[in-house]
């Protein structure tokens, strides 16, 4: 054992990458809290049904596919995954700007989600083409 942990030795440093991804991971967790908070104070209304159901589906899965993607059994399943977190993300933004559009939510509380769900696809759209052109 002890040759083992000489020639590799044991780290508590993450990587960088590693750091980030799990920065993104946790903003994303953070995000998806935030709007099914949101959610649960909507008013319970025909109107918002729609809306309330969409949204929580598609704001939770940007992170687990976020997270399915670290785990990807090739590039092009890792930027497929990418991809589909990407489409719920967008899909997520459009909803919230609906609540805003339809005065169903807060304002102050709506723009703030809105800004973050715009920021997390912006970043998502970015891993997947450096992704793409890191892979060509």
């Amino acid at each position: 054992m002890r040759i083992f942990l000489r020639y590799f030795p044991l780290r508590d440093v993450e990587t960088s990458a590693t750091a980030k991804t799990r920065q993104i991971v946790d903003r994303l967790l953070n995000h998806a809290s935030d709007v099914l908070s949101l959610i649960d104070n909507l008013p319970k209304t025909a109107a918002t049904q729609t809306a309330r159901s969409q949204l929580a589906r598609s704001v939770s899965s940007i992170g687990a596919n976020y997270e399915e993607a670290q785990a990807a059994e090739s590039k092009n399943d890792f930027v497929h995954k990418l991809q589909i977190a990407l489409k719920e993300a967008r899909e997520s933004c459009y909803w919230l700007r609906l609540l805003d559009k339809s005065k169903a939510a807060p304002q102050g509380r709506i723009d703030k989600l809105i800004q973050e769900s715009m920021e997390i696809r912006a970043i998502i759209s970015k891993a997947v083409i450096t992704t793409k052109a890191r892979y060509r």
